[in-house]
């Protein structure tokens, strides 16, 4: 049976929330991630970066060439996520914003107003337990990524994992959800970082 010559597709009413859980590897986003989908008032999606990684073909590839394959997965990474908001699907991501280039990415693509940016600390000596503990990570590749991945310096809440539960964590940020101030912190980052994407104010509209 065809489609009607006059259907149209329902559009999605608004923008879901991106709430962007931000830290080094094994800092507990994930963890914090599966809290928040048990206390969230509204169904919301859990996008782990791992699982696009984990897609990916299991064969060999050639040292050279991995940079780039892993920076198109991160850039697909993106855009699903910002697929997934602009359907009205509210979503949990955990990223690790280690290189500059991630974030710009994130900036342009996302409605900055929509997104919560949660940064999620640990102490290095709780990383390196958990490191060992899991097997499953480069050792010293949380603390390589501890100074980076915080660098830009402006979040809407932080949690600290070091002593914290991840479900406490969540339970913090479902608490901040209703009081977010405004300009968010991607607002302002998006006005610091890409300020060629930022529209004009009200006293620039006369200029041109």
């Amino acid at each position: 049976m065809g489609h009607s010559e006059g259907a149209r597709v329902p559009e999605a009413a608004r923008n879901g929330l991106i709430i962007f859980l931000n830290g080094t590897s094994s800092s507990g986003k994930s963890s914090i991630a599966e809290e928040l989908l048990e206390v969230l008032d509204e169904p919301s999606f859990h996008l782990p970066v791992d699982a696009f990684h984990a897609m990916r073909t299991r064969r060999e590839v050639d040292p050279e060439e991995l940079p780039a394959i892993l920076r198109r997965t991160w850039m697909g990474f993106h855009r699903a996520v910002a697929g997934m908001a602009a359907a009205g699907n509210n979503v949990v991501v955990d990223h690790v914003l280690s290189e500059e280039w991630r974030l710009l990415d994130c900036l342009e693509l996302f409605t900055a107003e929509d997104v919560v940016l949660v940064g999620v600390r640990c102490s290095l000596e709780e990383l390196h337990r958990r490191e060992q503990a899991r097997g499953d990570r480069p050792e010293g590749l949380a603390a390589r990524q501890f100074e980076r991945v915080h660098a830009h310096g402006v979040y809407d809440i932080e949690c600290d994992t070091t002593s914290t539960s991840p479900r406490d964590c969540a339970r913090q940020i479902r608490a901040f959800l209703p009081r977010r101030p405004t300009p968010t912190a991607f607002e302002q980052l998006r006005a610091k970082l890409r300020p060629d994407l930022t529209p004009p104010g009200p006293e620039a509209v006369g200029l041109y």
